[in-house]
């Protein structure tokens, strides 16, 4: 592999999927569920969202209408995107559609905590 083929394969050079939300009906019901069935831990729940943490990467719970479904990346410069949000875990993010309609949520890492928002 030459040195530009090996620079463009560096994951520092990647963004990092940081979750994926689904709805549910229920968050309550649903974390239980999750917890029953695989092994994960919870970084933060109310009664409109949860974030479940795995060992590579996290699920958020969302309520409809609370929050769209949506995959959701670190991206360094979010802002180029557009004014960032800032959410109760005082992470900042904004919420984009790709080239086909679905929702992107491009977090700030700088913003991060242990409990990341959804």
């Amino acid at each position: 592999m030459n040195q530009a083929t090996q620079a463009s394969h560096d994951q520092t050079t990647l963004d990092t999927l940081h979750h994926v939300a689904i709805q549910v009906s229920d968050v309550k019901r649903a974390v239980e569920w999750y917890q029953s069935q695989l092994r994960c831990e919870v970084s933060w729940q109310d009664e409109s969202w949860a974030l479940l943490t795995f060992a590579n990467t996290s699920l958020a719970l969302v309520s409809p209408g609370q929050h769209p479904p949506h995959v959701a990346f670190t991206v360094p410069n979010a802002e180029r995107f557009g004014a960032l949000t800032p959410h109760r875990d005082g992470s900042r993010s904004i919420y984009i559609q790709d080239s086909e309609g679905n929702v992107v949520e491009c977090l700030d890492p700088a913003s991060l905590t242990r409990s990341d928002d959804a």
